[in-house]
């Protein structure tokens, strides 16, 4: 059954037609009305009571769930079509767009995991009493409050909440779960007259508590703070921050949802092999430090991922990968946007990348009070800025969007976000990816209604498979007429692997420990076979070589060559001399003979030298028939009889 589209021109502040949704499936239009939110809100009541309704304003939100709530039925759902499209200087023309956001708001998102959290509201204070005991005395009544002061502050006469005095070495851990080590911890001994005073101090205290709020206004404790759930900080020095933060402490307490962002698949994982260390991007991109080293791959601590995404951006394996939502997810909305945009007449669009926070208000900021966004520029929000890769980007440029604009907000992980437009704008060959770094609406509309508009490929993809899949098939539909592999930029999780041939040996310790199975051996034949498309790029091969023979190439090879393996080194095998079968490296076992036969003590004689030049079953023959060989055993004994057992009776 088709959804109802609930419509309104804001007071006729915008143009909507109705006939703009006529290429939409799944929805059927109201007339176009003026003012919902207020005057016609009877109107909004009956269309919402009638199910299934999607209003196309946010800004009113509040007021048509409070209407459903009235009527007993489920809220509408929403979506902008007023900020994103019909407030603009170009608001004649954004019909096709106003269809592409309601097609994209008609896509059902995959529901994400999560896990409870339980806080019972164990808070720590850190900070000196002039800051960290008024702090104690607001949230005690709420919280399990312990104050930690440093050495020689006053200490106050309330009991309400414990104080104690001591240094903060380390913390672990999040909301509900911390973890405090503590040097030289004294407690309070209540006993006595006069003012309190402390115990002796305990070396090496540790302690657990649900939240921690520190006012010491030194450095963090964690990495990136402000992603650390539970962990609260202000600057001592600025009350209302204060006050801001104790407010957010006395609202921690209950059970709450952690969402789970990631999967992980750690065969996938190309960190290290045999105690090298190949790749690290996850581990040098988490600003959190839930990702750590753990042997051969690496551990991720759900609890304290923030999902930024960078991580599941820069694996080149695979290994980790977005799911709140999943990247498929995201390659639909890319699609969906462009297919709609055109179905409904428009030409080709161009994709402005945005979060929730800083990018939803500058748009909303620039629609209102300056020239809004272009017709042909469609918003497209997502939950992790930085984890919208080289993937993401080349998949839109591959479906239709001449070019994509990613809005950078202050707190976006812009060394991750460059890394990766870098290594789009190299694979497409163009400059199609752009970072947009203001914090100005006006200067946001006046870098869209200036960017030069750039064509869309003639023939588009359909974006499936993995990352590594969508980004090969976007380059191919790109760059149809490379002829030769792309230079990529230092880092690229793609390239080639080159070989000094005269310095390998043909060990083949890179073959065997090659996480993705892209350098390999012939069983048959001395050989060290490579297929590009499967290379990381990790570095693996590189730093276990023990002739520093191989170097990393980053390009993409977008010929069929790719998919075949190539040999990168053979040389001739060695032929046994006793049998003739073949084994080995014959320049590797003659340089060997030639560096111990007759020199080596093991192989003084000449007989001990043949034996390098035997394969492995003729080598055993020539050894069990020495008489000085390893096999060698004493005379067998003679086998015993009955009458060996019976002969003493018969003596006695």
């Amino acid at each position: 059954m088709p959804k109802t589209l609930i419509l309104c021109d804001c007071s006729g502040s915008q143009s909507v037609s109705e006939k703009c949704f006529s290429s939409v499936e799944g929805v059927r239009c109201s007339r176009v009305h003026t003012a919902l939110c207020t005057s016609e809100s009877g109107t909004a009541s009956k269309l919402i009571a009638g199910g299934d309704a999607i209003v196309a304003c946010l800004q009113e939100r509040a007021v048509f769930e409070e209407l459903a709530e009235e009527l007993g039925v489920d809220a509408p759902e929403f979506v902008d079509i007023r900020d994103r499209a019909g407030w603009s200087d170009e608001g004649e023309n954004t019909g096709p767009k106003m269809a592409a956001l309601v097609r994209d708001a008609l896509l059902p998102r995959p529901a994400g995991k999560a896990v409870d959290v339980a806080c019972e509201g164990l808070c720590l204070i850190i900070g000196s009493a002039d800051v960290a005991l008024p702090a104690a005395e607001q949230l005690c009544e709420m919280l399990g409050v312990t104050v930690l002061l440093p050495d020689g502050d006053e200490l106050p006469v309330s009991r309400a909440y414990d104080v104690t005095s001591g240094t903060l070495k380390s913390a672990k851990g999040t909301l509900g779960d911390f973890e405090v080590r503590i040097e030289t911890l004294r407690q309070i001994n209540p006993g006595g007259r006069g003012d309190l005073r402390f115990g002796e101090p305990q070396k090496g205290a540790v302690s657990k508590c649900d939240i921690i709020l520190d006012l010491s206004g030194g450095t963090p404790l964690f990495p990136a703070p402000e992603k650390r759930d539970g962990y609260l900080r202000a600057d001592p020095g600025d009350p209302l921050a204060v006050a801001r933060q104790v407010f957010d402490a006395s609202h921690m307490v209950g059970t709450f949802e952690k969402p789970l962002f990631l999967n992980y698949d750690e065969n996938l994982c190309a960190h290290s092999r045999a105690g090298k260390t190949g790749c690290t991007k996850c581990l040098d991109a988490c600003p959190t430090s839930a990702i750590m080293p753990d042997g051969d791959h690496v551990a991720i601590d759900p609890m304290i991922c923030a999902g930024c995404g960078a991580c599941s951006a820069l694996c080149p394996s695979g290994a980790i990968s977005y799911d709140d939502p999943p990247v498929t997810y995201v390659f639909r909305r890319i699609r969906t946007l462009v297919e709609a945009y055109q179905s409904a007449g428009g030409g080709t669009p161009r994709l402005l990348v945005h979060d929730g926070d800083f990018g939803a208000e500058m748009i909303s900021l620039s629609a209102r009070f300056g020239r809004g966004l272009p017709a042909d520029v469609i918003p497209m929000e997502v939950d992790a800025l930085a984890g919208f890769g080289h993937a993401e980007m080349l998949a839109a440029l591959a479906t239709g969007f001449g070019s994509v604009h990613i809005l950078l907000s202050p707190k976006s992980d812009k060394p991750v976000i460059g890394r990766e437009t870098g290594l789009a704008n190299a694979i497409a060959g163009k400059a199609g990816v752009v970072e947009i770094d203001v914090n100005d609406p006006d200067l946001l509309s006046e870098h869209l209604y200036g960017f030069k508009k750039l064509s869309g490929v003639k023939d588009t993809i359909l974006p499936q498979g993995g990352r590594r899949d969508v980004t090969r098939l976007a380059a191919k539909a790109l760059r149809p007429d490379a002829d030769a592999p792309i230079d990529l930029p230092e880092g690229a999780p793609y390239g080639a692997v080159l070989v000094d041939t005269d310095a390998c040996t043909l060990c083949l310790a890179c073959a065997s420990l090659c996480p993705s199975g892209a350098l390999g051996d012939n069983p048959d034949m001395p050989q060290l076979r490579f297929q590009e498309d499967a290379c990381l790029q990790c570095g693996l091969c590189a730093n276990i070589c023990p002739e520093k023979a191989i170097t990393l190439k980053p390009q993409m090879d977008l010929s069929d060559a790719a998919y075949r393996q190539t040999v990168l080194h053979e040389e001739e095998p060695f032929a046994c001399i006793e049998c003739g079968s073949l084994f080995g490296v014959k320049s590797t076992i003659e340089r060997i003979v030639k560096q111990l036969e007759g020199k080596h003590s093991m192989f003084a004689a000449s007989d001990s030298g043949r034996l390098i030049m035997m394969c492995d079953t003729c080598r055993i023959k020539a050894q069990y028939k020495v008489t000085d060989n390893p096999f060698q055993s004493g005379e067998r004994p003679k086998t015993r009889t009955t009458d060996d057992y019976l002969k003493p009776r018969k003596d006695h």
